[in-house]
């Protein structure tokens, strides 16, 4: 069965990296985005314009295992079944379920949670362990907010960069931003503008945007050096 891998995403967004003192909006900014897109699940920006039916065919043209005839029960077994031998794929979007409170947990009194992003840290950090990019890319995530984990940016920076070697786009902005803004690492300009240039390449949209701040950033800086002179 062809699992469908939920994706968390984190966009660094950044606007100018000016020294001049400012009420603010000169500086890096961050925003963490809230939808984390389950297994079975369309995106928001997929369902929009779209009827419930025109929804059902995408969904079904898009992830082909959900048109198998079997339960939300039985396929969440064998994808559970799947983690525990050892797929690094499934491990990955079992966490991913965990993580969006698509997979039931309890807490010690027997309490029902709505999300459990400990358990979901647990199955990234398995598949983590494999090699796989886009659980790297999702335990970075945790350690760089603090969910699930100890909030930990050295550890963050170590996962978005093993991602982002593989080619993960978002690693590879995320990774852009932390060495931009000397987040968890020094700063360093000349890295990060390797690593938003790798993901812009893929073109990712946040990577472009950062990349345009950056430069426009870096000739305001240096027309300021000239009017010195």
């Amino acid at each position: 069965m062809k699992i469908i891998a939920a994706l968390l995403t984190v966009l660094l967004l950044i606007t100018s990296c000016s020294n001049k003192e400012s009420t603010g909006k000169d500086k890096p900014e961050m925003a963490l985005m809230d939808e984390s897109t389950s297994i079975g699940e369309l995106p928001s920006s997929l369902k929009e314009g779209l009827s419930e039916k025109e929804q059902d065919e995408l969904r079904k043209k898009i992830m082909p295992s959900l048109d198998d005839d079997l339960t939300p029960e039985q396929r969440f077994l064998n994808l559970r079944k799947d983690a525990e031998a050892g797929n690094a794929e499934a491990q990955n979007s079992l966490g991913s379920m965990y993580f969006s409170g698509d997979a039931i947990s309890h807490d010690a009194q027997g309490k029902v949670k709505d999300r459990d992003p400990e358990t979901a840290a647990g199955w990234f950090f398995r598949a983590a362990e494999q090699g796989h990019a886009g659980a790297q890319f999702n335990l970075g995530l945790l350690y760089f907010t603090g969910e699930g984990v100890t909030k930990d940016t050295a550890k963050a920076l170590d996962l978005f960069t093993k991602s982002a070697e593989q080619g993960n786009i978002d690693a590879q902005n995320n990774l852009g931003v932390m060495y931009l803004i000397g987040e968890g690492v020094a700063q360093d300009f000349t890295k990060a503008t390797e690593w938003l240039e790798k993901a812009a390449a893929q073109g990712n949209e946040d990577a472009i945007r950062n990349l345009e701040a950056l430069h426009a950033s870096q000739a305001e800086s240096k027309a300021a050096v000239d009017e010195k002179k």
